[in-house]
């Protein structure tokens, strides 16, 4: 298999400075009239608890972008919300993430002395006109003790079940004992009033916890989940974890290996029943962002294609060793992928490169 560049530019360029100069978790979904829609969050600066979630519009397939503007402007005051936007089959949009209190302007969200976020809930909102008017974000809470990491989207399944996971994380208070040791998975079947809960993945390795974690439908009816596996260990990596569910995510098998050693994960289903899978590249070979394609089930992940689709020219801002502990010196991040009608694929990602900030694409072809 080979690729083939079509395009590639900006979904939104940010300026240097400012309220809104970063950009992140940058997600796509086409509506009902065939445009595609991207979401993602800005932020002053990496670390700080003010993210404010946007969406942009194309009409021509990816290649130019119109901002709509930010989508709950009345709630900024009071709430950090960043969410990833995913669409049901009869067409209605979903934006699932983290909602984070704001009690101090210019406060962080992030703690070194407890390596956790600040206690957060999860949230979904809902459109039904395209991605232009969005219901306010609809909390929903933790089925256990810590905060959430969450950039992956809601998955709604062809059975109408809601599917959605997220990655445990410490919280401010050293008090709270976090199983950090997972991704925790959440099922709902009457969209959203009852949910059930469990651990999509778990680690055999107890110095590691996850992130990015992700869980899509594959055109079989299979589920399939992946995460960065996170070594706690100076110097260790682990490669990106997965496990799959034949019963509309209800059980997961034991979790395995992806064999890639990379950091966050996006995934989208092919027609054929295979996964593309994306993740970023720091810390091993050229920096950049890779895509994958697999077949994945309980024996292994099988990867028939992988290959580098965006190169970095700055692996870090500041030249550090992209080890998750220095993460606000990430330079990109948090890429995802979308089949579009005509064959070609649309990737994504936030950049904070030389050739300028903001969120990236990369339009492709696989052949």
């Amino acid at each position: 298999m080979k690729y083939e560049i079509i395009a590639e530019g900006f979904v939104t360029r940010r300026s240097e400075s400012g309220p809104t100069s970063v950009a992140a978790c940058s997600r796509c979904a086409i509506t009902e009239d065939g445009e595609i829609v991207c979401t993602y969050a800005v932020q002053e600066t990496l670390g700080q608890n003010d993210f404010k979630q946007m969406l942009s519009r194309s009409r021509d397939g990816g290649i130019t972008w119109e901002e709509q503007g930010f989508l709950w402007s009345h709630l900024h005051d009071r709430y950090s919300l960043i969410g990833s936007i995913s669409r049901a089959l009869d067409g209605e949009l979903f934006l699932y993430g983290i909602r984070i209190p704001i009690d101090i302007p210019g406060e962080s969200f992030w703690s070194e002395a407890t390596q956790g976020m600040k206690q957060n809930t999860l949230f979904i909102a809902s459109s039904r006109d395209g991605g232009r008017v969005w219901t306010d974000p609809h909390p929903v809470v933790l089925p256990a003790p810590g905060s959430a990491e969450a950039p992956g989207p809601l998955t709604i399944t062809r059975s109408g079940a809601w599917i959605c996971c997220y990655a445990p994380y410490n919280t401010f208070d050293p008090q709270v004992v976090v199983d950090k040791n997972r991704v925790v998975y959440m099922r709902s079947e009457d969209r959203g009033k009852t949910w059930t809960s469990g651990a999509a993945l778990r680690f055999p390795e107890t110095d590691s916890n996850a992130a990015e974690a992700w869980v899509i439908e594959l055109a079989d009816k299979r589920l399939v989940s992946t995460c960065w596996h996170i070594s706690n260990r100076e110097g260790v990596d682990y490669p990106n974890a997965y496990a799959v569910s034949h019963d509309d995510g209800k059980t997961w098998s034991a979790t395995g290996s992806t064999d890639t050693l990379g950091q966050s994960t996006g995934l989208a289903t092919l027609p054929d029943g295979r996964v593309l899978f994306v993740y970023n590249q720091r810390r091993h070979g050229k920096p950049g962002v890779r895509m994958a394609v697999a077949d994945p089930d309980e024996r292994g992940f099988h990867t028939v294609f992988d290959d580098l689709i965006w190169r970095a020219a700055s692996r870090t801002q500041g030249n550090t060793s992209g080890e998750h502990t220095e993460w606000t010196d990430f330079s990109f991040g948090e890429p995802s992928v979308l089949p579009l009608p005509d064959g070609t694929l649309l990737a994504t990602l936030w950049v904070v490169q030389p050739e300028g900030r903001g969120i990236r694409y990369v339009k492709l072809k696989i052949s």
